[in-house]
Protein backbone atom coordinates (compact mmCIF):
# COMPACT_ATOMS: atom_id res chain seq x y z
CA UNK A 1 0.00 0.00 0.00
CA UNK A 2 1.23 3.49 -0.86
CA UNK A 3 1.75 5.83 2.09
CA UNK A 4 -0.74 8.72 2.19
CA UNK A 5 -0.24 11.18 -0.64
CA UNK A 6 3.38 10.62 -1.52
CA UNK A 7 5.00 10.81 -4.91
CA UNK A 8 5.58 7.07 -5.27
CA UNK A 9 5.90 7.04 -9.03
CA UNK A 10 7.65 9.92 -10.84
CA UNK A 11 5.73 11.77 -13.56
CA UNK A 12 6.32 10.75 -17.16
CA UNK A 13 8.63 12.77 -19.35
CA UNK A 14 8.33 13.76 -23.01
CA UNK A 15 6.97 11.12 -25.36
CA UNK A 16 6.38 8.71 -22.44
CA UNK A 17 3.38 10.82 -21.40
CA UNK A 18 0.28 9.47 -23.17
CA UNK A 19 -2.10 11.89 -24.84
CA UNK A 20 -5.77 11.76 -23.78
CA UNK A 21 -8.95 13.60 -24.64
CA UNK A 22 -10.43 15.48 -21.67
CA UNK A 23 -13.77 17.28 -21.33
CA UNK A 24 -13.78 20.05 -18.70
CA UNK A 25 -16.69 19.69 -16.26
CA UNK A 26 -15.42 22.13 -13.59
CA UNK A 27 -13.44 25.15 -14.83
CA UNK A 28 -10.61 26.38 -12.62
CA UNK A 29 -12.07 28.72 -9.99
CA UNK A 30 -15.60 27.29 -10.20
CA UNK A 31 -17.68 26.38 -7.16
CA UNK A 32 -19.97 24.01 -9.11
CA UNK A 33 -19.11 20.34 -9.62
CA UNK A 34 -20.98 18.94 -12.61
CA UNK A 35 -21.33 15.46 -14.03
CA UNK A 36 -20.67 14.47 -17.65
CA UNK A 37 -24.26 15.43 -18.56
CA UNK A 38 -23.74 18.95 -17.16
CA UNK A 39 -25.96 18.52 -14.10
CA UNK A 40 -24.77 20.22 -10.91
CA UNK A 41 -23.76 17.47 -8.45
CA UNK A 42 -22.21 19.56 -5.71
CA UNK A 43 -21.72 23.20 -4.70
CA UNK A 44 -18.34 23.58 -3.05
CA UNK A 45 -17.55 26.11 -0.31
CA UNK A 46 -14.13 26.54 -1.97
CA UNK A 47 -13.28 27.15 -5.63
CA UNK A 48 -11.66 24.33 -7.57
CA UNK A 49 -7.96 25.18 -8.07
CA UNK A 50 -7.73 23.18 -11.33
CA UNK A 51 -9.68 22.57 -14.48
CA UNK A 52 -11.39 19.28 -13.63
CA UNK A 53 -13.08 16.88 -15.97
CA UNK A 54 -12.98 13.40 -17.40
CA UNK A 55 -11.74 11.23 -20.24
CA UNK A 56 -15.07 10.57 -22.01
CA UNK A 57 -13.98 7.25 -23.52
CA UNK A 58 -12.72 5.56 -20.32
CA UNK A 59 -14.12 4.30 -17.01
CA UNK A 60 -12.18 4.45 -13.78
CA UNK A 61 -12.14 1.59 -11.29
CA UNK A 62 -15.09 3.07 -9.35
CA UNK A 63 -17.32 2.79 -12.45
CA UNK A 64 -17.47 6.48 -13.36
CA UNK A 65 -15.65 8.28 -16.18
CA UNK A 66 -11.89 8.45 -15.59
CA UNK A 67 -11.19 11.77 -13.86
CA UNK A 68 -8.61 14.23 -15.15
CA UNK A 69 -7.37 17.61 -14.02
CA UNK A 70 -5.77 20.02 -16.44
CA UNK A 71 -3.10 22.37 -15.09
CA UNK A 72 -2.84 25.87 -16.50
CA UNK A 73 -5.20 28.78 -17.12
CA UNK A 74 -8.96 28.52 -16.69
CA UNK A 75 -10.74 26.64 -19.47
CA UNK A 76 -14.43 27.08 -20.29
CA UNK A 77 -17.04 24.56 -19.18
CA UNK A 78 -17.36 21.89 -21.87
CA UNK A 79 -13.93 22.51 -23.39
CA UNK A 80 -12.74 19.34 -25.14
CA UNK A 81 -8.98 19.07 -25.60
CA UNK A 82 -6.22 16.57 -26.28
CA UNK A 83 -3.50 16.88 -23.68
CA UNK A 84 -0.69 14.82 -22.20
CA UNK A 85 -1.25 12.90 -18.98
CA UNK A 86 1.94 13.09 -16.90
CA UNK A 87 0.89 11.23 -13.75
CA UNK A 88 -2.19 10.33 -11.71
CA UNK A 89 -3.31 10.75 -8.12
CA UNK A 90 -4.99 7.72 -6.58
CA UNK A 91 -7.78 8.40 -4.11
CA UNK A 92 -9.85 6.03 -2.04
CA UNK A 93 -13.45 7.23 -1.99
CA UNK A 94 -15.66 5.08 0.25
CA UNK A 95 -13.13 2.32 -0.27
CA UNK A 96 -13.27 2.53 -4.08
CA UNK A 97 -10.16 3.37 -6.11
CA UNK A 98 -10.57 6.67 -7.98
CA UNK A 99 -7.60 7.66 -10.18
CA UNK A 100 -7.29 11.26 -11.37
CA UNK A 101 -4.96 11.97 -14.29
CA UNK A 102 -2.72 15.03 -14.02
CA UNK A 103 -2.65 16.64 -17.46
CA UNK A 104 -1.01 19.69 -19.00
CA UNK A 105 0.63 20.93 -22.17
CA UNK A 106 4.07 20.83 -20.51
CA UNK A 107 5.53 18.49 -17.87
CA UNK A 108 4.46 19.66 -14.39
CA UNK A 109 7.17 20.87 -12.04
CA UNK A 110 7.89 19.12 -8.75
CA UNK A 111 6.17 22.07 -6.99
CA UNK A 112 3.03 21.64 -9.12
CA UNK A 113 2.90 17.92 -8.33
CA UNK A 114 3.34 18.71 -4.64
CA UNK A 115 0.46 21.24 -4.76
CA UNK A 116 -1.79 18.68 -6.49
CA UNK A 117 -1.00 16.07 -3.83
CA UNK A 118 -1.63 18.53 -1.00
CA UNK A 119 -4.96 19.55 -2.57
CA UNK A 120 -6.13 15.96 -2.90
CA UNK A 121 -5.05 15.13 0.66
CA UNK A 122 -7.28 18.02 1.83
CA UNK A 123 -10.04 17.03 -0.61
CA UNK A 124 -10.04 13.41 0.62
CA UNK A 125 -10.40 14.60 4.21
CA UNK A 126 -13.34 16.84 3.29
CA UNK A 127 -14.94 14.08 1.24
CA UNK A 128 -14.58 11.71 4.21
CA UNK A 129 -16.47 14.17 6.42
CA UNK A 130 -19.18 14.60 3.80
CA UNK A 131 -19.51 10.83 3.43
CA UNK A 132 -19.90 10.45 7.20
CA UNK A 133 -22.70 13.03 7.18
CA UNK A 134 -24.33 11.12 4.29
CA UNK A 135 -23.80 7.85 6.24
CA UNK A 136 -21.66 6.40 3.45
CA UNK A 137 -19.05 3.97 4.73
CA UNK A 138 -15.55 3.25 3.50
CA UNK A 139 -12.03 4.63 3.52
CA UNK A 140 -11.40 8.12 2.12
CA UNK A 141 -7.75 9.02 1.55
CA UNK A 142 -5.21 10.30 -0.91
CA UNK A 143 -3.10 7.21 -1.59
CA UNK A 144 -0.37 8.83 -3.67
CA UNK A 145 0.96 9.34 -7.15
CA UNK A 146 1.13 6.68 -9.86
CA UNK A 147 2.17 6.89 -13.49
CA UNK A 148 -0.40 7.95 -16.08
CA UNK A 149 0.16 4.72 -18.06
CA UNK A 150 -0.56 2.70 -14.89
CA UNK A 151 -3.80 4.61 -14.29
CA UNK A 152 -4.83 4.20 -17.93
CA UNK A 153 -4.04 0.47 -17.80
CA UNK A 154 -6.37 0.12 -14.80
CA UNK A 155 -9.18 1.97 -16.58
CA UNK A 156 -11.62 0.34 -19.00
CA UNK A 157 -13.01 1.42 -22.34
CA UNK A 158 -16.44 3.01 -21.97
CA UNK A 159 -19.00 0.30 -22.82
CA UNK A 160 -21.78 0.97 -25.31
CA UNK A 161 -24.95 2.08 -23.56
CA UNK A 162 -23.17 3.24 -20.38
CA UNK A 163 -25.66 5.28 -18.32
CA UNK A 164 -23.53 6.59 -15.49
CA UNK A 165 -21.78 5.43 -12.36
CA UNK A 166 -23.36 2.49 -10.53
CA UNK A 167 -23.09 4.27 -7.15
CA UNK A 168 -24.01 7.86 -6.24
CA UNK A 169 -21.18 10.30 -5.67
Amino acid sequence: MIAPCIAADPPATGAAAPEVEVVVEVPRGSFLKRDAAGRVRFVSPLPCPYNYGAVPSMLGLEGDLLDALVLGPRLALGTRLRVRAWAAVTLSDRGMVDDKLICSAQPPSADEIDRVLRFFRFYAGCKGLLNRVRRRRGRNACEGLISAPAALARAATLPAGWRGAPVPF
